[in-house]
């Protein structure tokens, strides 16, 4: 289908427009975000991924990118917090994170 400019591409249920949802259902309208949660539930049982969540999805996506260095405020923008307490609470601290930072002084 090409794009005429009219309105977002679409490929496969996600589609191009930044402003708009990234995932997009079989009607081309945004998923409820209690629809997603099950969609990432059944994902991960799919995946043999015990125990995940959506949450634990958002917590691994910003541990991750707080382990590699990535701004504190570029994090909190992509995670959508207005608070950076808020992002601070998804970020998990681990032993070897630990020894790493000791061993920088």
């Amino acid at each position: 289908m090409a794009h005429n400019g009219s309105s977002p591409a679409t490929t496969a249920g996600c589609t191009t427009d930044r402003d708009g949802p990234l995932l997009l259902t079989q009607k081309r309208t945004a998923f409820s975000p209690n629809t997603l949660c099950q969609l990432f539930g059944q994902l991960y049982k799919q995946a043999g991924i015990d125990g995940a969540s959506s949450h634990s999805g958002r917590r691994s996506f910003i541990s991750k990118l707080a382990h590699n260095g990535v701004s504190p405020k570029v994090i909190m923008t992509l995670a959508g917090h207005k608070h950076m307490t808020t992002t601070q609470r998804y970020i998990d601290v681990n032993d070897e994170m630990l020894r790493q930072a000791v061993n920088l002084v």
